[in-house]
């Protein structure tokens, strides 16, 4: 059966599905901007001025998801990136170092990813307090390798520690051992975005707690909130003022992911104007990374692809470590100017991975929209 009307031609028809589709995606939005008002209602003080600040950024990635109109990536569009955009190490150490290498080290900040938890490991609490060798915790040997660094160099490289809802508290109960040492430490915490039904497309969460049957309402975004968490949180201005200029940002459990002075010297030995604002340390892909992400040109721009983001039909293809030769150690050298003039712009226009989750106990199907670290206009 079919449904005809006089004078409706194909152009027609096109424009009247495009004006349905956008009707449905404001009212969609509509509906979510109801919901998280009635969740901000259930909290009061400087909570409410945090969990609002955390759902102005969750309504910027609702709305993104909604646009896109098929896969972010087109398979027959990917590349291979150009030799000459990555940099060999080699190269870049054998221009040596200053005299004074503390000049540079003073413009830097080491910033931990300090958001999960350690139940991958079999353990309970945050990771980063998860004992790794004669009784030190990562916390404890990341302390160790600033601390030494402040020492031989007679510096101030402070310590940012990006927590989260699920970590902040235990972190902060464990700061205090470290007052004696020689490393200033702050912490903020990323984001609490609310977790999605599938169908509705609506908060799961009933209100803020991040407890009992509230606790698979709740989750924070992941490595591509620092951008707008650190600077929604002040401390970016905060550290800016005190002369600092780049951040070197890696995963807490990284104990591998120390300061190389040979390329904060590349960094901020450049003139003003031309310095680089995003630096991505990679690697040789093997067979233990074929799940890693990796850099690929795409439209004539260099992008990270996850494995989230590869069609099903070619994840194969990703994995192979002789057409996709790099692996992304998610050790980043960003410049804070460059973090701080972005998001006042509003122009960290990232990709974003839909991950779905299924509750185990009632087989309900929940999503999560997780922002990449690696996409922003840096």
């Amino acid at each position: 059966m079919a449904l005809y009307v006089e004078g409706l031609s194909g152009r027609s028809a096109h424009k009247g599905m495009a004006q349905f589709q956008e009707m449905m995606r404001q009212q969609l939005e509509s509906s979510m901007d109801a919901e998280l008002e009635k969740l901000v209602d259930t909290v009061t003080g400087a909570d409410r001025d945090v969990c609002k600040k955390d759902f102005e950024g969750f309504k910027n990635l609702f709305h993104r998801f909604l646009q896109v109109k098929g896969p972010s990536v087109e398979w027959i569009k990917i590349k291979r990136p150009p030799e000459d955009s990555i940099q060999p190490y080699d190269k870049i150490a054998a221009r040596g170092l200053p005299d004074s290498v503390a000049d540079s080290l003073n413009k830097l900040v080491v910033v931990k990813l300090n958001g999960g938890l350690g139940t991958s490991m079999g353990c309970k609490g945050p990771k980063s307090l998860i004992s790794v060798r004669n009784e030190n915790t990562f916390l404890d040997l990341t302390v160790q390798q600033i601390e030494h660094l402040n020492k031989t160099y007679n510096t101030d490289v402070p310590l940012v520690l990006m927590n989260s809802f699920n970590t902040d508290e235990d972190t902060k109960k464990i700061l205090q051992k470290y007052n004696h040492h020689r490393v200033k430490i702050h912490t903020f915490n990323q984001s609490r975005y609310p977790r999605i039904h599938k169908e509705s497309l609506l908060p799961v969460a009933a209100n803020l707690n991040v407890t009992g049957q509230n606790a698979d309402g709740w989750y924070p975004p992941g490595h591509g909130d620092i951008y707008a968490s650190f600077y929604n949180s002040g401390l970016l201005d905060q550290l800016i003022k005190q002369g600092k200029e780049y951040i070197f940002v890696s995963n807490i459990d990284n104990l591998g992911a120390t300061v190389d002075l040979h390329i904060l010297h590349h960094l901020v030995s450049q003139p003003n104007g031309k310095r680089c604002e995003f630096v991505m340390e990679v690697t040789d892909k093997t067979r233990a990374d074929v799940k890693g992400g990796t850099l690929i040109q795409y439209e004539g721009k260099l992008r990270l692809l996850e494995i989230a983001q590869v069609p099903k039909s070619h994840v194969d293809e990703f994995k192979s470590v002789s057409k996709f030769k790099i692996f992304n150690t998610n050790n980043l050298w960003i410049s804070l100017p460059a973090i701080k003039r972005l998001q006042e712009q509003n122009a960290m226009d990232m990709e974003i991975i839909v991950n779905p989750k299924v509750r185990e106990e009632d087989m309900k199907h929940f999503v999560t929209l997780v922002p990449l670290v690696c996409t922003g206009r840096l």
